[in-house]
This record gives C-alpha cells, sequence and structure tokens, in this order.
C-alpha cells in the first residue's frame, strides 16, 4: 500500500487523444512526459502498441521488479492484458504511443485470393499475427502502384508518414473492400494497419 500511495502521489498521467472508440476497438494517443511515473494501473484489454517517436520506458511491478524497452518510431509491439505496474517515460522528451485497445472477438474466416500478403508481397508485410489481430506493415515508393487485393476485415490504419489521404499520424477505422492503391507523392510512404480478427 505505501508502494501505491508514493507513486500515486508522484503520478503524472500521459496526455490521451481517443482516435477510434467502437465496439471493436478504442485507438488513442498518449503522449508521456519525460520523467513522471503514472498510478499504478494495469491494462484490462489486450493492445496493439505503436509508436510515433523513438523513446525508452520503463515498468516497474508492485513487488519493485523493474523491466526497461526501447523503441523506434515506427516499430510495433504487442501488448497482452496485464496485471498491476508503473510507467515512465526515462528520456530526457516527450514521446507519442498509438495504444489500440483490443474489444473484438475472434471469429474464423479464410483468406482471400486476393490478400494482400499474397498478391502485393512488395508492399505489405506481417509485422505479427495472433488469434486477435493480424498486423501488416504497408509502404509504396514515390508514385508507386499496387496490385488489386481485397481487406477482408475491419482495420485500424496509422500514416507513419504524410500521405494523400492524409498526414502522419492520422488513424481512422476502415472497413472491408477489394480496391488498387496509388502512391500520388514525390515520397514514399509507410504505414500500419491492424486487421480485427
Amino acid at each position: 500500500m505505501k508502494f501505491l500511495a508514493i507513486f500515486t502521489a508522484l503520478a503524472a498521467y500521459a496526455q490521451t487523444d481517443v482516435r477510434v472508440a467502437n465496439d471493436q476497438v478504442r485507438a488513442y494517443v498518449a503522449t508521456d512526459q519525460p520523467h513522471h511515473p503514472s498510478a499504478l494501473h494495469e491494462h484490462k484489454f489486450n493492445r496493439v502498441l505503436i509508436y510515433l517517436d523513438d523513446g525508452a520506458e520503463s515498468f516497474t511491478s508492485p513487488s519493485g521488479k523493474v523491466e526497461k524497452i526501447e523503441f523506434k518510431a515506427g516499430d510495433v509491439r504487442w501488448s497482452p492484458a496485464g496485471g498491476p505496474h508503473i510507467s515512465e517515460n526515462i528520456t530526457d522528451h516527450p514521446y507519442r504511443i498509438l495504444e489500440i485497445e483490443l474489444h473484438n472477438r475472434p471469429r474464423s474466416y479464410t483468406l482471400s485470393a486476393l490478400d494482400p500478403l499474397k498478391v502485393d508481397a512488395k508492399n505489405y508485410s506481417r509485422e505479427f499475427e495472433n488469434d486477435q489481430v493480424r498486423v501488416l506493415r504497408v509502404r509504396f515508393a514515390a508514385h508507386e502502384k499496387g496490385v488489386r487485393h481485397e481487406h477482408q476485415l475491419d482495420h485500424v490504419v496509422v500514416y507513419l508518414t504524410d500521405h494523400a489521404k492524409g498526414p502522419a499520424g492520422t488513424v481512422k477505422m476502415e472497413g472491408p473492400e477489394i480496391h488498387t492503391e496509388e502512391n500520388p507523392l514525390d515520397h514514399a510512404v509507410e504505414r500500419i494497419a491492424v486487421d480485427l480478427k
């Protein structure tokens, strides 16, 4: 209890900016300020974390065990629901993390013959996959055109660079569709797509 009281007194909550909220997900950008430990808290939902800036973070358990991670802008991690901990930005600058809380219930489906990993492996790569999500990294060179493909699932899209349809940091929910993509810009573009199973 003493541990909780000390850190609650020191806590500075991260600023959060909710970008998508529905029955499947809650996606928000958390901005963590340097050297301000959070309150003791837990995460009741599995999450996908997309780091929008470089940084380093520590996690302290109630027993005092400390774990540290470092990340680069554009890194993606799976974060399972977990018990109480205190998190702290251990850099000297603020950073942003897009946190996607997963409320969806996994369902079975059969991959389409037009799945982007099958038909457009040049531009689509898998970051990771489990029973709840499939996370894809999508890259197009300047003025590059992709091939016709199908998105079968609802998915959260996060622009890591400026795109023709929005600036870096844009977060949106998109539904199933069959389409062809083209990057009309003079620079390469990159995004993360989180398929919700």
